[in-house]
C-alpha cells in the first residue's frame, strides 16, 4: 500500500504520533508512507513555533522509533494537498478534523481521472480534560504533548 499524511507537526504530540502509526500500519512492511509537513504559506497560517527543518527532524525522530521496514519519504509540502493530487496512492490517513480535505483531495483525483484514495479517519485523541490535544493547547501551556493537564499555581506552572 502506498500511503499519504500530512500536517505541520508543530509540537509532536500524542494524536501526531497515532496519525503517523496509523499510515505505517496501513502500508504494511512492504508499502510506502509519505508525509507532508508544511511550510510557506501553509505553514505560516498556523503560527509555527518550529522551523520546517526542525519540525522534519521530530517527525523523523519518531519514524525511526516506530518503522519496522516500511520505506518512507518526509518533505515539505506548501499547500494542503501535497502531491496527493498528483501522484499514485492508494490511502489517505486523516483525522476527524481534516477528512475535508481528504474529499477534497478525492473530488480533485476523480476530475483528473485518478483513482480515489481510500479515507482512513481517525479521530481527534483527546486530553485528560477530554478535549482535543493540539499544537495550539500545548504551546499555551494548557496541556503537555501526552494530554495531560498543566497546573498552574501563583508563581508559574507545575508539571
Amino acid at each position: 500500500m502506498r500511503v499519504c499524511i500530512g500536517g505541520t507537526f508543530d509540537v509532536l504530540h500524542k494524536g501526531h504520533k497515532e496519525l503517523i502509526s496509523r499510515a505505517f500500519k496501513e502500508a504494511g512492511r512492504n508499502g510506502f508512507v509519505f508525509i507532508g509537513v508544511a511550510d510557506g504559506d501553509l505553514a505560516s497560517k498556523k503560527e509555527t513555533k518550529h522551523t520546517f527543518e526542525e519540525r522534519r527532524k521530530t517527525v523523523e525522530s519518531y519514524v525511526s522509533m516506530i518503522n519496522n521496514g516500511t520505506n518512507y519519504k518526509i518533505d515539505r509540502i506548501t499547500d494542503k494537498y501535497g502531491p496527493s493530487v498528483s501522484e499514485d496512492y492508494d490511502v489517505i490517513v486523516v483525522s476527524s478534523e481534516t477528512r475535508v480535505t481528504a474529499e477534497e483531495i478525492n473530488n480533485i483525483r476523480r476530475d483528473k481521472g485518478m483513482r480515489l484514495l481510500r479515507i482512513v479517519t481517525i479521530p481527534m485523541v483527546l486530553a485528560d480534560d477530554d478535549k482535543p490535544i493540539s499544537s495550539t493547547r500545548i504551546k499555551k501551556k494548557e496541556i503537555d504533548a501526552e494530554g495531560r493537564i498543566i497546573k498552574k499555581h501563583r508563581g508559574g506552572f507545575i508539571d
